[in-house]
């Protein structure tokens, strides 16, 4: 597929519309109350826009929060004789974000993020299937003692030194066709990435084919992704036995995948019927043989030569990876949070940013008629970032000093 250059990609129409419909402001106020951190007295930092805030924050990691603040409220500080009273001190920041917490924007990430991807979106689709992929990934924190206790460091490889710098662990699918990352789960390093997958594999369904690599595959895991009805494409590692039950035309075979032979007796009985296709990748002169299974089992459907070439199309998480890592993280910028409380609320607002991005790359994608991944996601984010205070419309009541009161947040 001939893929888009920047300079040509930079010139596609953006629709800012999307970036706001993305996010109500009815439904973050609905999330707010149910969760009871809706504000109760006006405060300079409302909770609702708060929210949003969390959500620049994760446009903008490496500008400053006092700078994110002033960018948002463009808008409203225009409409006061002293805008510049408006952008609150950092203290007052870092007090608004604790009291607003990760609860709602947790379940705004939740309720709003989806797959996007249209039945007339261009690499989104293997036949009537939904492609996604599943894949996990790591972020740097800032190197204080709390988030040092509750996330702990990396150990080097090979060497029984750590890492410089805490990190968290993260797993997540996302929609191939349009890199949305629709559901995440993140925690302390210690934790496995298949411990995490345990958690969000229920949010496959069926209409989709996941694709995923070796480190996922596990007999237990399996069972719980195919009880979800979506079809799966993984590779396996090479100890796991997979017997020759039946050669196909196309030169795949069935076969059976069951639990270890350590594990108790009903669990031994389980068996899984699977496709399994071999395949050699030469990348730079070196070539890697590749085994995969799927629960697509009839090769007229899906002929072997289609899954292999599919499964290369896994590499669009990394790419999406990429975009929170370094397009909005900044290569080297660290999550900027010190309270390991805020390191996931600085979580969920970058996913939220990273959506709310994807959303209005796909509309423009849907205009000119080409592939959502061929958009230029800088230029998208500019655009994102100049419009940002449209995001927040309100009376500047709000800013007037707070009412008496003893007590409500």
């Amino acid at each position: 597929m001939r893929r888009v250059t920047e300079p040509a990609a930079a010139r596609l129409s953006v629709d800012f519309g999307q970036m706001t419909e993305a996010f109500p402001r009815a439904m973050i106020e609905k999330i707010l109350e149910e969760t009871d951190r809706a504000s109760v007295r006006r405060r300079k930092l409302p909770a609702y826009l708060m929210v949003y805030y969390v959500i620049a924050l994760g446009l903008m990691v490496s500008v400053s929060a006092r700078e994110v603040l002033r960018r948002l409220l463009d808008d409203v500080r225009d409409q006061l004789a002293d805008g510049a009273e408006l952008i609150a001190s950092r203290a007052a920041i870092c007090k608004a974000r604790a009291r607003l917490g990760v609860e709602p924007i947790r379940e705004l990430f939740e309720r709003v993020v989806r797959p996007i991807a249209k039945r007339v979106t261009k690499g989104a689709w293997y036949g009537r299937l939904r492609l996604v992929a599943l894949d996990g990934s790591s972020l740097n924190l800032q190197d204080t003692p709390a988030n040092r206790k509750r996330y702990g460091k990396a150990a080097a490889a090979g060497k029984k030194k750590t890492s410089p710098l805490p990190l968290i662990r993260f797993v997540a699918l996302c929609e191939i066709g349009t890199h949305v990352l629709f559901a995440a789960r993140m925690a302390a390093w210690k934790i496995s990435e298949v411990a995490l997958t345990k958690q969000l594999i229920n949010r496959l369904e069926p209409g989709m084919l996941c694709l995923a690599d070796r480190l996922f595959y596990g007999f237990d895991l399996c069972n719980q992704a195919v009880a979800t009805g979506a079809e799966l494409l993984w590779r396996v590692q090479k100890k796991i036995p997979l017997p020759r039950l039946q050669m196909l035309k196309d030169g795949s075979y069935l076969s059976e995948v069951r639990a270890r032979s350590n594990a108790r007796v009903a669990e031994r009985a389980r068996r899984v019927v699977v496709r399994v296709i071999e395949f050699n990748v030469t990348v730079e002169k070196k070539c890697e043989h590749y085994r995969v299974i799927t629960t697509l089992l009839d090769p007229k459907k899906a002929p072997a030569i289609d899954l292999a070439n599919l499964f290369a199309r896994r590499w669009g998480i990394e790419t999406a990876f990429g975009e929170l890592k370094t397009y909005l993280r900044g290569r080297g910028v660290l999550l900027r949070s010190q309270r390991p409380d805020l390191v996931e609320q600085d979580f969920y607002g970058l996913l939220l940013a990273h959506f709310g991005v994807r959303c209005v790359m796909v509309e423009a994608a849907h205009e000119r008629n080409i592939p959502p991944t061929e958009v230029s996601f800088v230029h998208a984010v500019r655009v994102v970032i100049r419009r940002l205070p449209e995001m927040v419309s309100f009376s500047p009541l709000w800013w007037l000093p707070d009412t008496p009161s003893t007590h409500g947040r």
